[in-house]
């Protein structure tokens, strides 16, 4: 057999660090033995536990490390410091690279723990000017320090909250069946003290927000300040323009439920409006779009990243139809987010999930809860809402104005 001991530090009981890195090391069939355990005494204090890690040979036993280490598990000789080595060509990376989580991770560079910067999740570690910077593979240079998969990394997981708040409720299965009224006025409580401490929050937004009529709750809640970017689609914008337009969303009136003959031409109708005049915002400028969505993001001044699908009609001229362009947009604007709140949109909740570092807070809101499984399956913490999003956000408006008009009667 070959060993290795491991350190654990934290709540890691509470957050089920330990647990997890047990069963871990059971479904890998290793074993284990408990040196050193300390349970934290007070709520504060952190618990301890430095473990002897068995393998069968060395491959079995990197193989167990290289999985506990994604939990939070630091090998306790790791004194040496990280591995690198430079890549052989542009976008090609040196064998045995270290694949990130979206935990904040540390490298060990000249005997100190320095925190990788723009963690993200898939990605790699790539060492300049003697920091740890998180890239896409396709951003690796000939010559850049890769970190190798091999020695100096610690992943820190996140620890479950020492408060009772909204995201406590994580972790938990995702469930039609949880209280959907009190999670809502939780999430606006949440939100309304972020806008105060001036935290940035993104919302991604599907087709469904117009669909089912909530498009004008969003655009309360951006005319209200609680929106500082919007990621979306082609769909997304064109249905609200169409909607703002013509009062119909593909060609059905969302009042009477009605459809127009001839009313499946508003979509095209509206993308041609916004063409004829050259972008959104010259629209906006023209008069000729007087409300919705993407009027109060280009009179509040949110920015907003319209990514392409192959599908798109059109397109919008500021839909950007490069994936990787796309990509590179919403990386920039999700730099700093605390809160994202997802809605009704699997395929874009799924990818900006993967851009996100596991310490933002993020909100899911569909009618179906796969949409919710398949983010979290991803590695993505993330609080399920399972709820039509046209019921969602007109109650999450509601009970924001309720807090702030709470907040004008206090003294």
């Amino acid at each position: 057999m070959r060993e290795a001991e491991v350190e654990l530090r934290g709540h890691i009981i509470d957050s089920l660090i330990l647990p997890r890195v047990f069963a871990a090391i059971y479904d890998l069939d290793g074993e284990f033995e408990i040196l050193e355990f300390s349970i934290g005494k007070t709520k504060s204090e952190h618990s301890y536990a430095k473990i002897l890690i068995k393998g069968k040979n060395e491959e079995h036993l990197k193989v167990l490390l290289k999985e506990i280490q994604k939990m939070g598990a630091v090998i306790v000789e790791e004194i040496e410091g990280v591995k690198l080595a430079p890549a052989p060509a542009d976008g090609v990376l040196p064998d045995n690279f270290y694949s990130t989580t979206n935990h904040p991770t540390y490298i060990r560079l000249d005997g100190k723990w320095v925190e990788c910067e723009n963690i993200e999740m898939d990605k790699v570690i790539v060492v300049k000017n003697g920091l740890p910077i998180c890239v896409p593979l396709r951003k690796v240079k000939k010559g850049d320090l890769v970190v190798l998969n091999e020695s100096g990394i610690k992943v820190v997981p996140p620890e479950r909250s020492r408060k009772r708040e909204i995201f406590e409720f994580m972790r938990s299965e995702v469930s039609p069946e949880k209280p959907t009224t009190s999670l809502v006025k939780m999430l606006a409580k949440e939100m309304y003290h972020m806008k105060r401490k001036n935290e940035k929050i993104v919302v991604v937004a599907g087709p469904a927000v117009v669909h089912s009529g909530a498009s004008e709750a969003l655009a309360e809640l951006i005319r209200r300040g609680y929106v500082d970017v919007l990621l979306s689609g082609n769909a997304m914008a064109v249905h609200d323009i169409e909607r703002s337009l013509y009062g119909t969303s593909l060609g059905m009136n969302l009042e009477t439920l009605e459809s127009y003959e001839g009313g499946h031409r508003h979509h095209l109708m509206a993308i041609n409006e916004v063409r004829k005049h050259g972008s959104i915002k010259k629209l906006v400028e023209a008069g000729v779009l007087r409300k919705g969505i993407m009027y109060e993001c280009v009179i509040n001044q949110v920015p907003f990243v319209l990514a392409g699908s192959i599908r798109d009609d059109g397109p919008l001229p500021e839909v950007i139809t490069d994936v990787l362009e796309a990509q590179d947009a919403m990386r920039d604007h999700l730099r700093g987010a605390k809160l994202v709140l997802m809605l009704a949109t699997m395929l874009h909740s799924i990818a900006v999930g993967n851009m996100l570092p596991s310490t933002v807070k993020i909100v899911c809101v569909d009618i179906n809860p796969s949409a919710v499984t398949k983010l979290t399956d991803r590695g993505t913490y993330a609080l399920g809402i399972v709820s039509d999003v046209g019921a969602f956000l007109p109650q999450l408006v509601q009970e924001l104005k309720n807090i702030e008009r709470e907040a004008e009667r206090m003294p």
